[in-house]
């Protein structure tokens, strides 16, 4: 089941810096390996994109991976390398 996390939920807007609180995937690399992390809290610019995260989301975040919690499920992806010819 996946979802469109860049449309979910609009806590409150701050117009004047055009950001808005959401719910998004983060990905994160430890030791190695890639974790992806949903439904994570952030600010996010709507023009940029750019994400901003609370300290204690960043604090959590961490938690969760080396803290090695049981994933809710595992998925499979294919790697590529960009090579110029």
């Amino acid at each position: 089941m996946d979802r469109l996390y860049n449309t979910e939920i609009i806590m409150k807007e701050y117009p004047e810096e055009r950001l808005v609180e959401r719910r998004v995937r983060y990905t994160y690399e430890h030791e190695g390996q890639v974790y992806l992390i949903e439904d994570v809290p952030a600010r996010v610019n709507e023009e940029t994109g750019e994400r901003y995260f609370a300290p204690e989301t960043v604090e959590r975040l961490r938690e969760i991976v080396k803290g090695q919690e049981q994933p809710s499920r595992t998925v499979e992806t294919p790697v590529f390398e960009y090579a110029s010819n």
